[in-house]
């Protein structure tokens, strides 16, 4: 089993690569997993106390539970995967289940914040874009698929995501072996990942 963590700030398009690095795999051998599933059950709190919630602080993530599972998967086991939702801000209760392949990719802004984690990975990649460019990205998903408005996004970013990004996600490029700039299509990158993914599965 080969475990792949791909981090970068929120909007740099980690989404993009994952789906140009899965799509060169069968779909049989190859699972995602994202860190957005970890998000901490905040069931015992208000909505309105959800949403003052930092959730770009590695404390909003569930470390331990996602550790539990990659281990469950190396021993060759499934397990239930939550199922989060950004407009409540909370699991929604149902789960998916989640089978052992032989490449897993696990994606999110935070993974590589965690020691534990990062020593599961057998390559750590780390997706990078301007600030402006994410900020673009992030707006545009916010509003369109969270039902954000925009000035709640735009607070949300100069209060908690760019301090948080400096803070935490930045520091962690240092634990990549592979940084992808993303400003383009970056296809040299992709296939070096796709080629490392098929001489490793050889």
């Amino acid at each position: 089993m080969l475990i792949i963590g791909i981090a970068g700030g929120t909007g740099s398009g980690k989404t993009t690569v994952v789906e140009q690095i899965v799509a060169e795999l069968p779909k049989d051998e190859v699972c995602v997993i994202s860190q957005d599933s970890y998000y901490k059950d905040t069931s015992h709190l208000t909505y309105e106390e959800r949403i003052k919630i930092n959730f770009d602080h590695p404390n909003s993530i569930d470390f331990a539970l996602l550790v539990s599972h990659l281990e469950e998967l190396r021993k060759g086991h499934s397990f239930e995967q939550p199922v989060y939702s950004f407009v409540e801000h909370n699991r929604t209760g149902e789960t998916i289940t989640t089978y052992p392949k032989k490449v897993v990719i696990v994606e999110g802004i935070l993974i590589l914040t965690h020691p534990e984690i990062r020593e599961m990975f057998d390559i750590k990649v780390y997706v990078h874009a301007d600030s402006d460019e994410r900020l673009i990205r992030r707006l545009k998903r916010d509003i369109s698929e969270r039902g954000r408005d925009l000035e709640e996004v735009l607070n949300r970013y100069q209060t908690t995501l760019k301090p948080m990004h400096q803070q935490f996600i930045e520091p962690t490029k240092e634990f990549a072996d592979i940084i992808i700039p993303t400003n383009r299509y970056n296809t040299v990158a992709v296939n070096l990942i796709r080629s490392i993914i098929h001489q490793k599965l050889a």
